[in-house]
């Protein structure tokens, strides 16, 4: 039973990155990304994908540089017919990671400052907040995926019920005593 609680407290044991061994130049770390990544994320935007993180970890003697490559296809629900599509994401950002004695916060985004004690980072959470970051606004299967077209039968459907409701509405304004409240204007 402990067992089982300390492999749901690190799900994402896979995504720590030990440098200490490391020597100073660059260094290369790949990683698969699935479902049970995004679902170790509580209320996450994504639950389902297919993608490959590259992190080339630069270290220098004061401060690590990370560069990430994420490629691949996260599954989204479109805004317009409420189908799941995929849609295709390409990431290449940048973390500068700084070494303190004490774990201070840094101002600038770019930059994230750890205890000079600590072994490995974990960038499982800087891999989640890029794909976040990527998602769009707007998800649209027409405009976001490959090609896929929107659910006409659900477009239709939901019109229906749009232009149901504007009759409602008609049939209420026909009511004489509406249009009574209305000459009071």
């Amino acid at each position: 039973m402990r067992a089982k609680i300390l492999l749901q407290l690190k799900p994402l044991k896979q995504f720590s990155i030990p440098f200490t061994g490391l020597k100073i130049g660059k260094h290369l770390f790949d990683f698969e990304i699935d479902n049970s990544f995004f679902d170790a994320f509580e209320y996450s935007l994504v639950k389902k994908g297919n993608l490959t993180a590259e992190v080339e970890l630069d270290k220098q003697e004061t401060m690590l540089i990370l560069h990430f490559r994420i490629k691949g296809n996260i599954v989204l629900d479109c805004d317009k017919c409420l189908a799941e599509f995929e849609a295709p994401i390409e990431i290449q950002e940048r973390q500068i990671v700084k070494f303190a004695e004490d774990e201070l916060e840094s101002d600038d985004l770019e930059i994230m400052v750890i205890n000079k004690k600590e072994s490995e980072i974990d960038v499982s959470e800087l891999i989640y907040e890029f794909i976040t970051v990527a998602v769009p606004y707007i998800k649209i299967c027409e405009e976001n995926g490959n090609g896929q077209k929107c659910d006409q039968e659900m477009i239709a459907r939901l019109e229906r019920l749009a232009v149901g409701s504007q009759q409602e509405e008609e049939k209420q304004d026909a009511d004489p005593r509406w249009a009574a409240l209305k000459k009071l204007k």
